[in-house]
């Protein structure tokens, strides 16, 4: 959880902040698989009380981003395979749509912030800095869906990166230019407004980082994939 900012703004709904703030730190990575959450020390960094916390983290689990092992013993879960490959299928299908829509409207301006993205995506990478470069993968995958104006199939996937979130960034680091490299491809067919090689260049980009993927998965502990 280091360099992440779990800082509070006044909210009404005390819960339903901590809960996006949760929500945030698995899509980007802040979690590992088999992460260990203690409801008391969270509550802390928040200044919070244990009680809204402890929502935040009920929800989490029944969207099966958290797994309650006992009141005491909350972890971030490892995906079995099955999980994954279906997750993947998923993402391979919507994200490709996304892409295409984005690319098909994508303006001037809505452009360059993908571009400020991927470069600021390798200069973390090239600085070491794998939580950023994690951060940032993150970021370019959602700009699709905005530039594509289609919340709906972007409120799918977050529910999705609250379970992939975690495992990507697991990987990030030794999986290397396998995260990245196909985002170039992408810019291309975005720059030329050309939707289907847009689709097949993120299709391409999830289909190849399942690699270094699948291998941490089936490393996996029986522990972990039973949790």
């Amino acid at each position: 959880m280091s360099g992440f900012d779990l800082t509070l703004l006044e909210h009404d709904n005390l819960g339903s902040t901590i809960y996006q703030k949760l929500c945030e730190a698995l899509m980007k990575g802040v979690f590992k698989p088999d992460d260990r959450l203690k409801i008391r020390d969270l509550a802390e960094r928040l200044g919070t009380s244990v009680t809204p916390v402890r929502d935040a983290i009920l929800r989490l689990v029944q969207d099966q981003a958290l797994v309650l092992r006992s009141p005491r013993d909350i972890r971030v879960p490892m995906l079995t395979r099955a999980a994954y490959l279906e997750i993947r299928d998923i993402r391979v299908n919507l994200e490709g749509l996304a892409a295409a829509r984005a690319a098909e409207k994508a303006t001037p301006a809505q452009i360059e912030v993908l571009e400020a993205l991927l470069k600021r995506n390798e200069e973390a990478m090239a600085a070491g800095d794998t939580a950023l470069a994690t951060e940032l993968n993150q970021m370019f995958h959602f700009a699709l869906s905005e530039i594509a104006d289609m919340p709906v199939l972007g409120d799918i996937l977050r529910r999705l990166w609250l379970q992939m979130g975690p495992l990507i960034a697991d990987v990030y680091d030794g999986a290397g230019r396998t995260m990245i490299d196909h985002h170039y491809p992408l810019m291309d067919a975005i720059r030329r407004h050309d939707g289907p090689a847009a689709t097949r260049a993120i299709q391409a980009d999830i289909l190849l980082a399942s690699g270094p993927i699948l291998e941490r998965v089936d490393a996996a502990t029986p522990e972990a994939l039973a949790s």
